[in-house]
């Protein structure tokens, strides 16, 4: 999944759940994910964190916080 595709999944799940906050949205996409893409999502914020473990979710939730985000630009 590129960064593009992962901005347009959030912001769609973003407009079925406008009363949640965005971590809120970013594990609501994290668990509609296979598990396949969870594990590939969390073990490239464990990679950025030079950290050998971490809970999948969290992890995984931080890596869409941090795409999402970037894509924001600075506010």
């Amino acid at each position: 999944m590129t960064d593009e595709e992962l901005i347009v999944e959030f912001a769609m799940t973003r407009l079925d759940h406008p009363d949640l906050d965005i971590e809120e949205v970013a594990e609501l996409v994290v668990r509609r994910m296979s598990p396949d893409r969870v594990l590939e999502f969390a073990s490239r914020t464990l990679a950025s964190r030079n950290e050998l473990r971490g809970a999948l979710i969290p992890a995984a939730v931080e890596h869409v916080m941090r795409v999402v985000l970037t894509a924001r630009g600075p506010d």
